[in-house]
């Protein structure tokens, strides 16, 4: 079904370019990017004490997307992307991991949303990217596009302390239950950004309210859960023109995890993230460079392992049904590099080593895996 409905997209796109007028073409705008990447794990150690194998892989993800501007106030889009549909973090497939030999890509929508905007007011239906600020993906993954509602607005002053405010919040369902909204797996989000001083100063901080929420994803759950995180985001431009700038969020569970006794009491006080983050350049034209640095003290229960990103570590639920990824409560450290070859043609190298705060068995886990990424784009 996933397969007949790209080929359809990609049929229908084809004809609206040659058969309509070329106003109409004028609304309609394309975007798409691809990825190829080498990666190596090692050290990556189980909670009983035992090592996975050194693993190496080649990997790509391509995304394909269309926007058609209805007028000057609404829109509509959608994005195909490669990547197995159980696995929202994970985007890329690897080469040669097909059952069959050579066997066709599995294709599907990660994006499907009307848009409207209006004299700083948005709003958007479907699913669509993450509407809040973020500086990274390690409370939020970039892969993982809720569905909902969002709305935001803004507002800029003519003041050189404060020089904009903005809204952003929104209503999103994880799981529905097909019978009333309370009795769905959702949350529900509110953010204040505020830009201050030409741009160099930024605060971000957001609530976030996850309801019903399983242990464990895709229908393994044993309990569920709720969440109610408050988070203080900043970032600081040291020197704009070097790009030089410094990131800070915090995390904090505010539920009373002592409420649920399928929690073991040693993880009922993990509910602190704390994220510094040192960045240099950007990879905007032809020879620039990036650097990156990124520190990362992220307990158990500061945010929800199967949404954020999975990118640091092996660690994921494949134990206990799931293939997603499970990156909370763990401690580690990113060094990233970047070359742009050309403008949407660059070259990224990331580093990661992690370690866990608190062990599940009789050890903590570990790890660490290189990246080399090749990433096109128009």
């Amino acid at each position: 079904m996933i397969k007949f409905l790209a080929k359809l997209v990609l049929i229908t796109f084809v004809n609206i370019i040659y058969s309509q007028e070329d106003s109409l073409k004028k609304k309609i705008s394309f975007t798409g990017d691809f990825r190829f990447r080498i990666e190596q794990d090692w050290d990556s150690r189980k909670s009983d004490g035992t090592y996975r194998a050194d693993r190496t892989r080649l990997r790509y993800r391509l995304r394909f997307g269309m926007t058609y501007q209805y007028n000057h106030w609404a829109d509509f889009g959608l994005r195909l992307r490669t990547g197995l549909p159980n696995k929202q973090q994970d985007p890329q497939l690897t080469l040669g991991q097909s059952p069959a030999e050579f066997n066709t890509l599995p294709i599907g929508l990660e994006k499907a949303y009307f848009r409207v905007k209006h004299q700083g007011m948005t709003f958007w239906l479907g699913k669509n990217t993450f509407p809040f600020e973020k500086r990274n993906e390690i409370f939020w993954s970039d892969n993982v596009f809720p569905e909902g509602i969002a709305f935001s607005y803004k507002r800029d002053f003519n003041s050189s302390f404060l020089e904009q405010i903005k809204i952003n919040t929104g209503h999103f369902i994880i799981s529905t239950q097909n019978r009333s909204f309370d009795l769905d797996s959702y949350f529900q989000g509110v953010q204040l950004v505020m830009k201050h001083s030409n741009e160099r100063l930024k605060l971000y901080p957001a609530f976030y309210y996850f309801i019903l929420i399983p242990d464990i994803p895709d229908g393994f759950e044993s309990f569920l859960m709720n969440y109610k995180i408050l988070h203080l985001g900043s970032s600081f431009m040291i020197s704009k023109s070097k790009s030089l700038r410094i990131y800070v969020d915090y995390y904090k569970n505010l539920d009373d995890l002592k409420d649920y006794n399928q929690i073991l009491p040693n993880f009922q006080d993990q509910t602190n993230g704390l994220i510094i983050g040192l960045k240099y350049g950007q990879l905007k034209y032809k020879g620039d460079w990036e650097f990156k640095c990124t520190g990362n003290y992220l307990e158990r229960y500061a945010a929800i392992d199967f949404l954020a990103q999975n990118d640091w570590a092996r660690w994921d639920y494949s134990n206990l049904g799931s293939p997603d990824g499970r990156l909370t409560n763990y401690k580690g450290l990113e060094i990233a590099a970047g070359y742009a070859i050309d403008k949407n043609f660059n070259l990224k190298m990331r580093y990661f080593i992690v370690e866990q705060i608190l062990p599940y068995g009789t050890h903590k886990e570990t790890g660490q895996r290189i990246r080399l990424d090749l990433n096109i784009g128009f």
